[in-house]
């Protein structure tokens, strides 16, 4: 029976749907069956062709990936070196120092085993080399000291003006020509205001293990094209650009797979990006493999098909009628079952068996009829439990009301302890509970808000006024906050804990002349603020141990300072944390800077 409200353009499709099941499957059988095996040859070599090329494409995928994922555990191995040597004290004592004799010089060397003891900890990694512009430094192929052609390499220029990681395959003509891929790092050195490159060379035999055993050709490239690895060792150290490699795709394609003719053969190209971790550039691998190869295995299977479909044929012909009958007697069983159904019956229920879609379609019709029956009891479980919730919703907001009591209560005695005290004449006592009020109030306001370092500015001016209160004239406080900076977003209470540590742990043992600043600077699209006290400061010892408390696990007598780091990189990014520079007897100073809005 044809369905209501459909256009007239489907009455073609409501004809069809009028044929009874037996003569549809007679007609499908001609049409679907009979006809399309005069073209399905064709059609089953080019599916079987595009799946085997298919399956090799994905066989090659994965390759890529597995190799992508072995090449990020080797080179965060000097990542992880060079995140260690980046912090190491020794190695900037012994770049930093100025050597008069060679003895202390050698001296220095033999004591400094570091490098050595990396090389042969990690075979990925085949060489150490720091780069100074100590000129007392002499070349011992790990210390080199920065010549006129290594300032002016591209490799050297990266480093120096990069913050991060940089990939280079590179050599130093003055130790060897062979180029290897390297790490390069620029290292700060803030207590001696200088800097130098760190560069980790990484073991080629390890490299080329990674893909020895690839069934297709296989390179790893750097960024600029160079071949820094592949299964076949000659080409390692030319460019992919190169005429006698006859891969014509762009170094610079992204991931994805290509489809060139290499060597005159049509080949698809499987190409995947590798950029490490807190790494300005990275790596590319290259899989390529002819179509033909892969094609020509696929013909067996082409055979194997062609006999299937003629047997198809043969038993569709003995079978039409069989299961034309199974059909229509199963899908007038379950329309009798859905007639009831629509009459209200909640408790019909379809007995036609069968794992075939009629089969599956009675299950589900007998878990739509239960489903109805469970909706039907849930709909009034529903309403008694909305019934209870706005009960104790109501409770609750009047437990809240109350609640909201306390703080005004505090509020009311803080200013009630004010007046009296202004009545009597202490006028400084009196500033000092207004200032503690404003302080509690902010305080609880604020929450989890993001406040504006205006905002913050006056909640720590009334803070070291009470200080100041406490304190006398052994504490005195500057203010130096940049204009263009006062509006700018930051998160609540993420200055004054840096302001609290200076003066408990600098000012407290201090008996006069004490001086706290607090400063904002804007920086082109940041802004630099920095704690900055003159009190007992710390010792180098000291200043390692804090500096490494922000970072780690356990908990200490740091936990303000630690709080604030954790704020700050879980809400800008890890290079927003606290940098801390302190001397004994000359103060600290604790900055960190936050994207300017």
């Amino acid at each position: 029976m044809r369905e209501s409200g459909k256009p007239m353009w489907q009455l073609f499709i409501h004809r069809i749907n009028d044929i009874k099941i037996k003569n549809k499957l007679i007609i499908a059988y001609i049409f679907v069956v009979m006809l399309p095996v005069l073209v399905i040859g064709g059609v089953v070599v080019n599916y079987l062709r595009q799946d085997a090329l298919n399956n090799a494409i994905e066989q090659t995928t994965n390759n890529v990936e597995r190799i992508k994922n072995q090449m990020t555990t080797m080179l965060r191995v000097p990542t992880n070196i060079s995140n260690e040597l980046l912090f190491d004290t020794r190695l900037s004592h012994v770049v930093n120092t100025r050597y008069d004799r060679v003895y202390d010089l050698v001296e220095a060397y033999r004591n400094y085993q570091e490098f050595d003891e990396y090389q042969r900890l990690y075979s990925e990694v085949s060489a150490i080399r720091f780069y100074t512009t100590n000129d007392t430094i002499q070349d011992n192929l790990e210390f080199m000291r920065v010549t006129s052609d290594i300032r002016s390499s591209d490799w050297y220029q990266a480093a120096m003006n990069s913050r991060i990681i940089n990939w280079f395959y590179r050599t130093d003509d003055t130790i060897s020509s062979t180029k290897v891929l390297s790490l390069v790092r620029k290292v700060n050195f803030t207590d001696y205001t200088t800097s130098g490159v760190l560069v980790i060379e990484l073991s080629q035999s390890y490299l080329n293990s990674l893909i020895s055993a690839e069934p297709f050709e296989t390179m790893i490239l750097d960024d600029k094209g160079n071949i820094v690895s592949a299964k076949n060792t000659e080409l390692i150290g030319k460019r992919l650009d190169d005429p006698n490699i006859d891969i014509d795709i762009d170094p610079s394609a992204g991931t994805g797979i290509y489809e060139h003719e290499v060597n005159g053969q049509l080949s698809n190209i499987v190409v995947d990006t590798l950029i490490p971790e807190s790494s300005a550039n990275g790596l590319k691998i290259i899989s390529v493999f002819s179509n033909n190869s892969i094609v020509r295995d696929s013909n067996r299977i082409i055979l194997i098909g062609t006999s299937v479909l003629v047997a198809i044929l043969l038993i569709g012909l003995g079978f039409l009628q069989m299961i034309s009958l199974l059909i229509t007697r199963r899908l007038s069983n379950l329309s009798r079952q859905m007639n009831k159904l629509g009459t209200g019956d909640l408790k019909v229920s379809s007995n036609i068996g069968g794992s075939d879609e009629i089969g599956q379609l009675a299950r589900r019709f007998n878990d739509m009829v239960l489903s109805i029956r469970q909706l039907m009891d849930q709909v009034y479980e529903s309403n008694e439990r909305n019934t209870r919730l706005e009960i104790s919703q109501r409770e609750i907001n009047f437990k809240m009301l109350a609640s909201q009591m306390n703080p005004h209560f505090l509020f009311n005695a803080l200013e009630s302890i004010r007046m009296k005290a202004h009545v009597n004449g202490e006028k400084e006592i009196a500033y000092i509970v207004r200032l503690l009020g404003k302080l509690i109030r902010n305080n609880l306001e604020i929450g989890n808000k993001h406040t504006t370092i205006e905002g913050e500015m006056e909640l720590i001016r009334s803070y070291l006024e009470i200080q100041k209160f406490r304190f006398g004239d052994r504490l005195g406080y500057e203010l130096l906050i940049d204009p263009q900076t006062v509006g700018t977003s930051i998160p609540p209470l993420i200055i004054q804990p840096l302001v609290e540590n200076a003066i408990v742990h600098g000012m407290e043992t201090k008996e006069n002349g004490g001086l706290i600043i607090i400063r904002t600077l804007r920086i082109e699209h940041e802004v630099m603020i920095d704690v900055i006290d003159n009190g007992i400061g710390m010792t180098a010892e000291r200043l390692q141990y804090v500096r490494e408390s922000l970072q780690a696990d356990r908990e200490g007598d740091r936990i303000g300072l630690k709080n604030v780091h954790q704020r700050l990189t879980l809400s800008y990014g890890a290079a927003y944390g606290l940098h801390i520079s302190s001397a004994p007897n000359a103060g600290t100073q604790i900055s960190f800077k936050i994207p300017f809005d």
